[in-house]
């Protein structure tokens, strides 16, 4: 046995283990994002004052360990803080891949007491939905199920609100089965199919939830056309007759859904975790430090802090910027890394990286559309969610080709429409099935023109 002394705590490990094992065990703020493959390198700590991936590091000898960074991710959830506790109170949960968002609810004046956001802790285990799944195929759902109960256990103690009745939670497909301690390999292998995707109700003992009397989970489409969107889509309301709207919501499995009052065509692209910055040389979170706007030089970071690293909003502003300037051609190519600032960069691989994600989402709206025998113009609003989409550029988004020309003066950015319409349906309880019982999915995997299309659009 060799001793690891991390953050100050000792525990005993078996000579030859992966740093990585030890530290997931003991609550970890490290990342593996590409499922310890050793080319994220996000779960980058300190031992004996060097910096070394944990995922790569065998452990021969006693050693010291320490946490580079333990930064919160940044969210805007696009309502305010406005209630006052009362007797009747309930919590409200939004359990994205990336980010947990949480909100305590009086339900006697239907606002917002409180809202806490953090990284989901499953993030050790993979940065996306795939390798979330790769996990549990592996290990099983036991320790993806404890690891989400003790972050949102530790969210809901900051509120101090005491026994709260209810905890309603959207989410995706996948984190509703980990959360509810479900199996979720079956959504990783054809034919994809959940284990449920009706909303259920279950004590909060049973998820691993402290002080709260009842869990209500909202209904999923399909294995990869979660409860979040069902909210989201809530929480936007219906167009007018004979109108259509879209609703994007950006992330490494960008959900994408075309609706009318009664029909609601749905699909996901694979974008890859580029827009969590997984797969890019500097990419990250939206924690303090991150640049999350850039034009001509001038750059924005989170909390005005020194910059340390691209989020999602800021490379797409980088690479329109380096596109328009020519530094990065029609092609993607561009000869060697741009430094951004000091310590940032933006390499080739970050540019291909962005090229595939960007292309995904694109290709996917317009399938959808042609799929619905409907043309551009026939979108009235397009809708954007995602904790970053207020601070969105949506003119480099179609500059770059994430979105198409014609949605220029059509995009609304919707924050956190999951946690939102969550909030909403705590509130007005009211049936969501118009929504699933007339939602259908379409596999894009299984569209010539998909295919098609999404090259031709790798290029800028």
């Amino acid at each position: 046995m060799v001793a690891v002394k991390y953050n100050g705590k000792l525990i005993y490990a078996e000579k030859g283990q992966l740093l990585s094992e030890i530290l997931m065990r003991n609550g970890a703020n490290t990342e593996h994002l590409c499922g310890g493959k050793g080319i994220c390198k996000k779960c980058t700590v300190l031992v004996n004052g060097k910096k070394e991936l944990s995922c790569k590091y065998k452990i021969e000898s006693d050693i010291t360990v320490e946490d580079i960074s333990d930064e919160n991710i940044f969210s805007v959830i696009g309502a305010d803080e406005a209630g006052e506790k009362t007797e009747n109170m309930c919590l409200c949960l939004d359990i994205g891949t990336t980010t947990l968002a949480i909100a305590l609810v009086s339900l006697d004046d239907k606002s917002i007491v409180k809202v806490a956001t953090a990284n989901n802790p499953q993030r050790v285990y993979g940065a996306d939905v795939i390798s979330r799944i790769e996990y549990c195929t592996e290990n099983g759902v036991s320790q993806l199920q404890k690891a989400l109960a003790s972050g949102i256990n530790s969210m809901t103690e900051q509120f101090g609100a005491g026994f709260v009745p209810r905890m309603y939670v959207s989410g995706n497909t996948a984190m509703l089965h980990t959360f509810l301690g479900e199996d979720c390999s079956s959504i990783g292998t054809a034919p994809y199919k959940a284990r449920f995707l009706d909303g259920k109700a279950v004590e909060a003992t049973a998820c691993g939830i402290k002080s709260v009397g009842e869990i209500v989970t909202l209904p999923c489409v399909h294995a990869f056309v979660g409860a979040d969107v069902v909210a989201g889509l809530g929480y936007i309301g219906l167009p007018p007759k004979n109108k259509y709207n879209l609703l994007i919501d950006l992330g490494t499995n960008a959900e994408i859904v075309l609706f009318s009052e009664r029909d609601f065509l749905c699909t996901s692209a694979a974008a890859g975790p580029c827009f969590e910055g997984a797969n890019i040389s500097c990419g990250m979170s939206a924690v303090d430090g991150a640049i999350c706007s850039y034009a001509k030089g001038r750059i924005k970071t989170i909390g005005n802090k020194t910059p340390v690293g691209l989020c999602a909003t800021g490379l797409v502003d980088v690479i329109s910027t380096l596109v328009s300037d020519g530094i990065i051609d029609e092609t993607g190519y561009t000869e060697e890394e741009f430094e951004i600032v000091q310590n940032v960069v933006l390499t080739q691989a970050d540019v291909r990286a962005y090229q595939v994600a960007k292309s995904a989402v694109y290709s996917g709206v317009v399938t959808l559309i042609k799929e619905k025998g409907l043309d551009m113009s026939d979108v009235d609003t397009v809708y954007i969610a995602g904790g970053f989409s207020s601070a969105f550029n949506i003119e480099n988004a179609v500059k770059t080709g994430l979105l198409p020309q014609e949605f220029s003066e059509k995009c609304v950015a919707v924050s956190n429409s999951s946690l939102l319409g969550t909030i909403q349906y705590a509130c007005n309880p009211k049936e969501l099935s118009g929504i699933t019982e007339n939602a259908r999915y379409f596999d894009l995997s299984s569209s010539c023109f998909f295919s098609e299309l999404f090259i031709e659009n790798m290029n800028f």
